[in-house]
């Protein structure tokens, strides 16, 4: 009983953590810089297009994924890994270090 609760509040915790990013996400303006630009051969605004894709049906389905999905998120966060380094301006490490946490969150 004890355990099913914890569980209950964590996913609780991680829809509301969830949340919070992507409406800091939603208000945020895509780095006007990154527009067309690839980096380490990861085109930046597909990138975002994709995280932003599946957090959304994340959140449309309850808290849960399908494979493909899964599949994907899994991908972005290791493009991610990549692309992470070689932000060097700081609002686009913050924008993208948000996505890499929503990724990480509903992956």
């Amino acid at each position: 009983m004890i355990r099913m609760r914890r569980e209950t509040e964590r996913k609780t915790e991680r829809k509301a953590a969830v949340a919070r990013l992507w409406q800091e996400h939603l208000d945020a303006d895509f780095p006007a810089r990154l527009r067309g630009v690839e980096l380490a051969g990861i085109d930046m605004v597909l990138l975002d297009a994709d995280i932003a894709g599946c957090v959304s049906a994340w959140r449309n389905g309850e808290g849960s994924l399908d494979t493909g999905r899964r599949r994907i998120l899994r991908l972005c966060i290791a493009d991610l890994n990549t692309v992470l380094p070689l932000l060097t301006d700081e609002d686009d490490h913050e924008y993208y270090g948000r996505l890499h946490r929503l990724a990480t969150l509903v992956s």
